[in-house]
């Protein structure tokens, strides 16, 4: 799947926004607490992201058994459910306000609630006429007394801010809008606002100014809303753009906020992302707001994301740090006027529980004695809520509150069970595909939030047994398939400490070893792990470490490796290290437990960003039908917007051979050859949801020519592109083959005549390509039976490789299936 886009907050806005719905799937985070509120004797919990569940706010109140879930609310027809309803969530006990930045194709909404007896019964819509499509209208909203404040990050390009005021009625009219004298392109103006009763200061981390500015606004005495000032660091200084937080990659970037009449800005990502806030004061005679002191955490640390919130309480300031100590903490200062200086006066912190990115401090509420802090990260994103009080002058835990996790499936093993007559095995569509065992997340090391993504095989040399390597959210899982109706989980390869769970794990083979990178994920590194280790495993399972480290990449999308050369890529690299744009970053580890650097390639005439950004490729000695280029090492690169081939034989001296686009790209995903290298078949990941995939599938034909037009196509089935690369220097799009149902493709690979592909909700698709022009899917077996839409849960990756038959093939949210296809008969 594609990398997460959030980290690169400078890019322009539509595009953000349209990635945005299609990122968030049931295979990510649901960021219960990412919203936190407290009413008249209750608490409301806001878990904006659940796509399976429906985004969703629940209602506790305490009894004499703890906090209880009394209720939930839901957005009112006609939401679908996924309009990240509860992105906040706002209560004065009378009303309710809650914002849903994806309602309508991302133009976004406020629902309004109002109080009957216990209950909230829905109100109305506050939606400006004014908005347009993917505007994100509702993502920050503040209610104070009869004045209601929120944002829009995109209005115009810019971000604007709403004002509404509620009249005798209870009714809410719009006032006013509000947006900077001077907006530039792209600022995500609105991110973060709050206001004290004069004065609203509303944050911004992009455009072109740079990353972290707040601006103030008042009203005049005719009630006429103008910009006071606009604060930021001094000498054209910023905080870095590529900034997020444990468990929240889409916020943590900038915090605004007031405490006893100053101007509150946070930059998390400052200072090696330690984080550092700045307080600004208005001077008296002149009126104009200037620096007056910095805030830092006394314990700062990188990743510690100091100034991600400010909150204030019974004369103290809070300053939430969602990443201080891996778990994150909140600090409390008192403010000196005499000397203007703050004092540290203690920390808060989670004593419940406590585990690395839980985001503690994300989200803050408090009423008298009782807070409630949210902590979104928690269980891989999943995310809970800290109950806390207030005793002798100390914050401790009183409960956690959680929504447990989606019950797994149900193992299935001891012997294989056939795909029958009525195209089913044991629940699960099939066609000539049989399970020969299948085991959930739980059984290979998952917990609550823990998902499967990638996965690659290795057999031994020695014992000729074969194993799955099976990457989950937080490590990678290793299976004993030696009697594949009998997997034997033996133990976890777990991240890099200090790395972030993420949903995107790669693994890859050569020597022996095993070679992790993880995407969006911080400093991980590649892991390299000697998998001979596993032929003597004491008691199961077993917690590995790894055998080296390399460092040179941070995070990276993907790994492929060349195993006649050597040469490991690392796939879209970000975060730290020598990125190499996203493109080619080259190591040798033709001594495994010894990489090193060999060199970057990169194609800035592909990647979404122009900077040759690689999603996943495929790197091989070529002996294809090119005699020009026979015996070079060859790289096909899936680069978001294009097909690129590249010479890397010199890793000095690395050339670009070709780029070929094609009709209607969305985003170009993964591929792989024929073995005769004469073809290439590839996936585009967002193409079937840009097509109405959403609409589940119908039957499609068996293909068409490739097509032009500016829309995207009309699709009945899931596209797979067929290159034609006999002539590297000029490849060709020789055809499209529209699969059987319309769902989205992920991860393909081909052994012999065999192409078998893991299309998400459609499962494993095994297709013919005897006739690589016109494939014919021969078998399937549906890893997730709900549903064969072009959301992006289920099938994730297959590996068809095993001498003996057994196809591995890792689904998000069931686990690893171990699969045998059983070709048809010839009589």
């Amino acid at each position: 799947m594609q990398r997460n886009f959030f980290r690169n907050s400078e890019r322009a806005l539509p595009k953000l926004l349209v990635m945005l719905w299609v990122l968030v799937s049931p295979l990510q985070a649901q960021e219960f607490g990412a919203a936190v509120a407290i009413g008249d004797d209750e608490i409301l919990i806001g878990e904006p992201l659940n796509q399976r569940r429906g985004s969703t706010i629940y209602r506790y109140r305490q009894t004499a058994d703890g906090w209880e879930q009394v209720g939930t609310l839901r957005a009112p027809p006609p939401a679908r459910g996924g309009d990240y309803f509860g992105r906040f969530i706002e209560t004065d006990g009378r009303s309710l306000l809650v914002g849903a930045t994806l309602y309508e194709n991302s133009t976004g909404t406020v629902w309004t609630y109002r109080r009957e007896g216990a209950d909230w019964e829905f109100d109305s819509v506050l939606r400006p006429d004014s908005l347009n499509v993917e505007e994100a209208f509702g993502r920050f909203g503040q209610l104070y007394d009869d004045k209601f404040f929120v944002s829009s990050l995109g209005f115009g390009g810019y971000g604007a801010i709403w004002v509404f005021e509620r009249d005798a009625s209870g009714a809410w009219v719009e006032r006013a809008t509000l947006q900077p004298e001077a907006p530039s392109a792209g600022e995500f103006f609105g991110w973060g606002l709050e206001y004290n009763g004069e004065r609203l200061i509303v944050g911004s981390f992009a455009g072109e100014e740079g990353t972290g500015a707040a601006y103030v606004f008042s009203q005049d005495d005719e009630g006429t809303w103008f910009q006071e000032a606009r604060l930021a660091l001094t000498e054209g200084e910023s905080q870095p753009g590529d900034v997020g937080s444990p468990g929240r990659p889409d916020a943590g970037t900038i915090g605004v906020g007031w405490f006893e009449g100053m101007a509150l800005l946070g930059l998390p990502g400052r200072e090696g992302t330690a984080g550092v806030a700045y307080a600004f004061t208005q001077e008296a005679q002149t009126g104009n707001w200037v620096y007056g002191t910095t805030l830092a955490a006394p314990d700062s640390r990188p990743g510690s994301f100091f100034g991600h919130l400010f909150h204030a309480q019974d004369g103290e300031l809070w300053v939430s740090a969602p990443g201080a100590g891996g778990a994150g903490s909140i600090y409390r200062f008192s403010y000196d006027a005499d000397s203007g200086q703050f004092r540290s006066t203690g920390t808060i912190a989670n004593s419940i529980d406590v585990e690395v990115e839980d985001g503690f401090g994300a989200t803050i509420a408090t009423a008298g004695g009782l807070a409630v802090i949210g902590q979104p990260g928690d269980d891989d994103g999943i995310g809970s809520v800290m109950v806390m009080r207030g005793q002798a002058g100390d914050w401790v835990s009183e409960s956690k509150l959680l929504i447990p996790g989606r019950p797994g499936l149900p193992a299935i093993t001891g012997g294989e069970v056939l795909c029958g007559e009525g195209g089913a095995a044991d629940g699960f569509g099939c066609s000539r595909v049989d399970i020969l065992s299948f085991l959930p997340t739980d059984a290979i090391g998952g917990g609550r939030g823990t998902r499967t993504n990638d996965l690659w095989g290795w057999t031994d040399p020695q014992t000729g047994r074969e194993y799955a390597l099976v990457a989950r959210t937080n490590g990678i899982a290793f299976v004993d398939i030696y009697d594949p109706t009998n997997p034997v989980y033996l133990g976890s390869l777990r991240k890099t400490q200090g790395s972030q769970a993420t949903t995107w794990r790669d693994v890859k083979v050569f020597d022996n070893h095993a070679f992790v990178v993880a995407d969006a994920a911080g400093a991980h590194g590649m892991q390299v792990f000697d998998l001979t280790r596993l032929r003597d495993v004491g008691e199961v399972p077993e917690a590995f470490l790894p055998d080296a480290l390399y460092g040179g990449i941070w995070s990276a999308h993907n790994i492929a490796i060349n195993e006649g050369t050597g040469i490991a890529y690392a796939l879209g690299a970000s975060y730290g290290g020598e990125t190499c744009g996203g493109g080619l970053h080259m190591i040798d580890v033709n001594e495994p437990t010894e990489p090193t650097f060999a060199g970057c390639f990169r194609d800035n005439l592909t990647g979404r960003s122009g900077t040759g950004y690689v999603h996943d490729a495929q790197c091989v000695i070529y002996e294809g039908p090119d005699v020009e280029h026979a015996g070079k090492e060859i790289c096909f690169g899936s680069n978001e917007t294009a097909l690129s081939i590249a010479d890397v034989t010199d890793k000095d001296n690395p050339v670009s051979i070709a780029i070929a686009s094609y009709p209607n790209v969305a985003y170009a995903h993964q591929g792989w050859l024929t073995e005769d290298q004469r073809y290439f078949f590839m996936s585009d990941e967002l193409d079937e949801s840009a097509a109405g995939g959403g609409r589940g599938g119908g039957r499609g034909g068996g293909g068409g020519a490739a097509g032009g037009g500016d829309g995207p196509p009309a699709m009945a089935g899931t596209r797979t592109l067929i290159w034609d690369v006999a002539d590297l220097d000029d490849p060709i799009l020789a055809k499209e083959h529209f699969g059987e149902v319309l769902a989205t493709d992920h991860n393909l690979y081909i052994r012999g005549n065999l192409m078998y592909q893991s299309n998400y909700m459609s499962g494993l698709r095994i297709l013919d390509i005897s006739d690589p022009l016109n494939p014919i899917e021969v078998g399937f077996l549906d890893t997730v039976p709900r549903s064969d839409s072009s959301a992006m849960s289920g099938a994730w990756s297959n590996y068809p490789f095993f001498e003996s038959g057994t196809i591995a093939v890792s689904s998000t949210g069931e686990g690893v299936f171990f699969l045998r296809y059983r070709p048809r008969e010839i009589l």
